[in-house]
This record gives structure tokens, C-alpha cells and sequence, in this order.
């Protein structure tokens, strides 16, 4: 059993906000926080995120917490939440106030811009390997973590006490089913992978090809993410749990996913601006795709799908005939 029933959030988009409910409504004293002042006045006036959820009350145990310096003190559990173009910077303005046992935890799914680092590799340089670590990831969206609707989700730290620790923190009988491992590396790399991959399902629903050619692509993506996250030194079982094949599926086939939706609109002929414009949110795939063909390169990794919707996103290549030129090409390939 724990003894500090607290915790510390970073970020307070859907997904950040939504974590913060469900821990508060599990029993946790938790803080949120984000760098933005006048949307953190409007959170603690309110008592509510009206942008995400505005029919969803705080409870009392979730307080708004006015600085970093208050984050880093209030709990030694620390969760950042925020876009992985944002992970390195927060990192390295809340190190300072970091106390001896803080821990940190992130749910960004995402890579470091231009290097293609994990986010594990970014917080070791930025706060050596004494902190403890750890990512949570899964088919998890924010919405139905909110509502208190059931949902799995995966712990992955390289300590073993922090993983125990943060299963307790996470466990609920009712809504959240938490499993544990230590392959850090292989649940990154799902995160990553499978946001791109649910753009590529996008891509093809934009542009009417099917449910047919929406299964292949799916199916070739995900090969692409095992053969990527094992060549980096994953365990490969990691990839047919909830954080591979589970968060793979729920992101290229609902329409709740920002992902696939983004792909949407691009295939129905948006350009990039517009579509980011219609969804207002973050689209990670699009932000990590240059980075996972850097990791593609540098382990020598074949990825048509990945090579081919970089290609249509930054190339301005048609979608459609991008697409089934790829599918033939993957069908001679494999005959």
C-alpha cells in the first residue's frame, strides 16, 4: 500500500485532464498544471475543462497548482502529459525543483524532433539515470477515461518498484485494468508507430478504398512497427499486448482518434494547414514521421507504408495513387 495518495500532473489537454479525473475520482490528491496562465485561471474559476469536458465537474480532491516549483513539491509522482514537441523543455524547467525521490512518468507518445531519440534517452540526458522512469501507454482515450468507462493500459519503467508503485496508482476494479513490463523500449515504440499507421487508415477511408485495403494496410503497418521496435532491441510480445496491436487497432479504426481523422481530411483533398486547423489538436503521427525514418535508417529497417505516407504528407504526393502503387508493389513483393 501506498503512503502518499498523490499525484502530479503536467499537461492539461484531454488526455492530461482526463487522467487527472480518473485518478482524483480513484481516491489520489491530484494537482494539475500547464504552462499556460490564463487557461490554468480559467480551469481553477470554472472547476472544469470546458474545451474537452464540459459537462465534467472537478472534484474537490483536484486542485490547480500555480507553478512548476508547486508541481515538483507536491508529489514525488510526477506525469507529464504534453506534446512530444514539448517534453525536452519541461524536463528541463522542472529539474531544478526536483526533489531526491521524485519520479517522473510520461504518457507523450512521441520522439525527440530531428534525432529520432526516445523520450526515455531525452529524460536520462536531462536528469541523469538516479530518477526513475517510466511510460504508460495503451488503447486509451481520453474521453472514455473521463466517463469512467473500462480500459487497459501498460506501465513500462526498467524499475521494477516504480512499475509496482504505478499499477497501484493506475489499478481500479471497475474501470482500468493495468499490466506491467519492463521492455520500456518496445512500448515507446508502439506509441510512436501506431499513430502513423492510423494516418495511412485515415489516408485510405478519406479516399474511399475500402475496408478491404484499410485490413492491409493495418496489417503491413504493423509489421513495420515489430520489426522496427525488435531491431532496437524490444520484446516482440510486447507488440501483440494492449500497448501494439490493441492501441494500433483502436487508433486506425475509430473515429475518435485525431490520428486517423487527420488522415481523413487529407485524403479527401485538405492540405495539411487546413486539416490541423479543422482538428485543433495535436497530430503526433505527423509530428514523428521524419523521426521514425531516421530510426528506419539507422537500424536498417525497411518501411514502405511509414516512407510511403511521409511521402503524401510532405511531398504532396497524390494519396490514391500512392496508396494501391504501394499495395501492388507490397503484393509482387510477397508473392
Amino acid at each position: 500500500m501506498l503512503k502518499e495518495k498523490k499525484i502530479s500532473i503536467i499537461g492539461t489537454g484531454a488526455y492530461g485532464t482526463a487522467l487527472a479525473l480518473f485518478l482524483s475520482k480513484n481516491g489520489y490528491e491530484v494537482i494539475l498544471w500547464s504552462k499556460n496562465a490564463k487557461y490554468l485561471r480559467e480551469l481553477k474559476k470554472e472547476r472544469k475543462n470546458k474545451f474537452f469536458f464540459p459537462n465534467i465537474r472537478f472534484p474537490k480532491n483536484l486542485k490547480i497548482g500555480i507553478s512548476l516549483a508547486m508541481v515538483a513539491s507536491f508529489s514525488k509522482n510526477i506525469l507529464i502529459v504534453v506534446p512530444s514537441q514539448k517534453f525536452k523543455r519541461i524536463l528541463q524547467e522542472i529539474k531544478p525543483f526536483l526533489k531526491k525521490n521524485s519520479r517522473i512518468v510520461w504518457a507523450t507518445k512521441g520522439l525527440e524532433k530531428n534525432t529520432g531519440r526516445l523520450l526515455q534517452e531525452v529524460a536520462e540526458e536531462i536528469l541523469g539515470k538516479n530518477i526513475p522512469l517510466a511510460f504508460i501507454s495503451g488503447p486509451t482515450f481520453a474521453h472514455e477515461v473521463a466517463v469512467g468507462l473500462p480500459t487497459s493500459i501498460v506501465v513500462s519503467s526498467k524499475n521494477k518498484k516504480f512499475r509496482e508503485d504505478l499499477k497501484e496508482i493506475l489499478c481500479s476494479e471497475k474501470y482500468f485494468l493495468v499490466y506491467k513490463t519492463s521492455d520500456f523500449i518496445g512500448v515507446q515504440i508502439c506509441g510512436v508507430v501506431k499513430n502513423i499507421i492510423a494516418i495511412g487508415s485515415g489516408i485510405s477511408d478519406g479516399i474511399g478504398l475500402g475496408s478491404n485495403a484499410k485490413a492491409f494496410l493495418i496489417t503491413q503497418g504493423f509489421s513495420e512497427m515489430v520489426a522496427l521496435g525488435t531491431a532496437m532491441g524490444a520484446i516482440k510480445k510486447t507488440f501483440f499486448g494492449v500497448a501494439g496491436i490493441g492501441d494500433l487497432v483502436l487508433t486506425c479504426t475509430t473515429d475518435h482518434s485525431r490520428n486517423r481523422s487527420f488522415g481523413i481530411l487529407i485524403g479527401k483533398g485538405n492540405s495539411i494547414k487546413k486539416s490541423k486547423r479543422i482538428l485543433g489538436k495535436t497530430v503526433e503521427g505527423y509530428n514523428n514521421i521524419k523521426e521514425v525514418l531516421i530510426l528506419s535508417k539507422r537500424y536498417n529497417i525497411n518501411m514502405p507504408i511509414v516512407k510511403q505516407i511521409y511521402k503524401i504528407l510532405y511531398r504532396k504526393k497524390n494519396a490514391k495513387n500512392s496508396l494501391l502503387s504501394l499495395m501492388y508493389n507490397l503484393k509482387i513483393r510477397n508473392n
